[in-house]
């Protein structure tokens, strides 16, 4: 099952095209980080997929076939947009209680248990909270609608470390309580290494990287080479980055899996989620999407800088 898929989606305002040619199959049960520079398209794919935009042009579908936006998908996504967006001069209790008339699918026993453990007064009015309870409050609003898929677009921008690290732990907590399945904007990378088990990366409109994490980790690996092999190093493997370093180059490579033969003398090393995403955001043409290594790393050679 794939919670979303979409299909040469694109999206334009006027002559500026915000997301095209998006090709994404994310299966079911995945934590998904979603990362990219500002602008690179991560809010217009969120709000396509929970249907606040339509396309213009190609399809996108959630929950293995419904349309994004369809009555049957809304009643299973449930979405958390960058601002948190509450009613500031309701009560915590009222805010609830609106909740709960709008929702087929409400379950006001787990909200109020929820918030009680939070230390959440729902006498209280939600424009006195801290941020970091608005959030969490924000994040109880959709958690109670016992969704299928949970489309978070930066939640822990305004947030301070403390507060981003308990909202992260009531996320997976809730994955790991259910079925659900995540997709998570995030600038936050040393958050999003310790949670993403997939990752799609956009820029400039566009799908880099996109597949499972730990896949993609296995296809890269960092390089250590004299200058002078830095040609023979780029002619066996497909370069993502490289950085100049005296008599040596550091290259972030793509290899056909931890089994790749190394040449003596070069330095191999793993790789981390956030020095793989740094890598590709430097290197916006260089592309790891998913699928069989060529055999011939040689006939795809990435940019190197």
């Amino acid at each position: 099952m794939n919670v979303i898929r979409t299909s040469g989606l694109g999206k334009r305002y006027k002559r500026q095209w915000a997301l095209r040619d998006c090709n994404l199959a994310i299966p079911a049960g995945r934590v998904v980080a979603l990362v990219g520079p500002n602008g690179a398209g991560k809010t217009t794919l969120l709000h396509l997929a929970v249907g606040l935009i339509t396309p213009s042009i190609g399809d996108v579908e959630v929950l293995d076939g419904e349309a994004a936006g369809s009555p049957a998908a809304l009643d299973a996504v449930a979405f958390v947009a960058q601002d948190a967006p509450l009613y500031k001069n309701l009560s915590v209790a009222d805010g609830l209680h609106l909740a709960r008339n709008l929702n087929g699918g409400w379950d006001q026993a787990f909200a109020q248990s929820r918030l009680d453990e939070l230390g959440i007064a729902q006498q209280k009015k939600i424009g006195t909270l801290s941020g970091g309870q608005q959030s969490q409050l924000a994040l109880t609003l959709a958690l109670a609608r016992r969704p299928q898929l949970l489309v978070l677009d930066e939640p822990l921008a305004m947030l301070d470390p403390l507060a981003r690290h308990e909202f992260m732990a009531a996320v997976m907590a809730a994955v790991a309580d259910s079925d659900l399945s995540v997709v998570l904007s995030s600038h936050a990378l040393a958050e999003l290494e310790r949670v993403a088990d997939y990752l799609i990366l956009l820029s400039k409109g566009r799908v880099q990287v996109a597949g499972g994490v730990d896949d993609l980790l296995a296809r890269h690996r960092i390089l250590t080479v004299p200058a002078a092999d830095a040609e023979e190093c780029a002619r066996r493997f497909s370069v993502v980055h490289t950085a100049h370093a005296r008599a040596q180059v550091r290259m972030l490579v793509r290899v056909n899996g931890p089994s790749a033969l190394v040449p003596e003398g070069w330095e191999t090393g793993s790789v981390g989620l956030e020095e793989v995403v740094l890598a590709y955001l430097r290197e916006p043409t260089a592309s790891a999407l998913p699928g069989p290594e060529p055999a011939d790393e040689r006939a795809h050679m990435g940019r190197s800088a």
